[in-house]
């Protein structure tokens, strides 16, 4: 088995990160690395340097930290030797990932750029009726209570954090899997909290360069008792009909009918193919490091006209 250290031990770790783990049979927990967490019966360390130092074994990291805080970690394990695994969004900035891809060439290790929401089960099936279609117009939608997925998390309002793009970065890498065009920012406008430094709703317009436009509203905001009103989907008009992703990628539709709808997944298929993923890419001594939904969010950010709105509290 591959020795994998875990850097941050938050929810996603504890939700996802280590049943996959446990359920691929390809990684071994062998250390942690977390200022307020550890896991039972695995050495816990409160910072990387003194894990790395610490360990006399550890072939791969996965940092599941906030992206304001990875690029020294993962500059720290790639010099180290390790192989490395970036949770979404790979890094607060563009440059920094790019000089991760760079320092881990020249190391020798492989670097993985995670976008679990490719790995719904719907996606692929829903990428190859696009690819048999001419589009005309389509939208994504992206609502969800930010109180529920994200409960205490300040990091997340402050600067590098993406607010709710940290969602809907999700939406945005499941778009650019399934289009084979180039996807071009043309407006964006960006509800923030006048008490927050990220946003809490955006609305862009997002132009395929085959010539259709993509409509997308992302919003954290979920009235307190409200049902049913969160929201993970996206559609498509084509010349085959309307084509639709739903439940953030498990159901694909056309004309509102089921056409592709795994009901034997598990909850943590998406989770468990990244790291079947990992491990090839150790094996194999190969990088996978796609920046174009990054890329897409600090477009948004650069062209964002923002409007503040009232303070929220979480």
């Amino acid at each position: 088995m591959i020795k994998l250290a875990i850097v941050g031990v938050g929810k996603i770790v504890r939700d996802q990160h280590l049943p996959s783990i446990h359920n691929t049979q390809l990684f071994e927990v062998t250390a942690t690395a977390s200022r307020n967490a550890q896991l039972d019966d695995v050495p816990g360390y409160a910072d990387i340097e003194s894990m790395l130092a610490g360990q006399e074994t550890i072939d791969a990291v996965a940092l599941c930290m906030p992206p304001q805080y990875r690029f020294e970690a993962a500059c720290a394990a790639i010099d180290h030797g390790c192989h490395v695994l970036l949770e979404k969004p790979p890094g607060a900035t563009l440059n920094e990932v790019n000089h991760l891809i760079k320092r881990a060439a020249a190391k020798g290790v492989s670097l993985y750029a995670t976008w679990h929401s490719r790995h719904a089960p719907a996606v692929a099936h829903c990428k190859q009726l696009l690819s048999k279609s001419n589009i005309t117009s389509a939208e994504l939608t992206w609502i969800e209570d930010v109180r529920k997925w994200h409960p205490g998390q300040a990091w997340i309002w402050q600067a590098g954090g993406l607010g709710v793009f940290d969602p809907g970065i999700n939406g945005l890498s499941i778009l650019s899997e399934v289009l084979s065009d180039d996807l071009l920012i043309t407006e964006s406008k960006l509800e923030t909290p006048s008490n927050k430094q990220t946003p809490i709703a955006a609305h862009l317009n997002i132009l395929a360069t085959s010539g259709f436009n993509v409509d997308t509203k992302m919003d954290w905001r979920v009235p307190a008792g409200a049902e049913n009103t969160e929201c993970w989907q996206m559609s498509f008009e084509t010349d085959q009909g309307k084509v639709a992703l739903v439940e953030g990628g498990s159901v694909c539709l056309i004309n509102d009918q089921i056409v592709f709808q795994d009901k034997d997944a598990s909850r943590y298929v998406e989770y468990e193919a990244i790291y079947r993923e990992f491990a090839d890419l150790i094996k194999t001594n190969k990088s996978s490091v796609d920046l174009v939904p990054l890329q897409l969010v600090a477009d948004s950010f650069m062209l964002g006209n923002v409007t503040l709105t009232e303070p929220f509290e979480v």
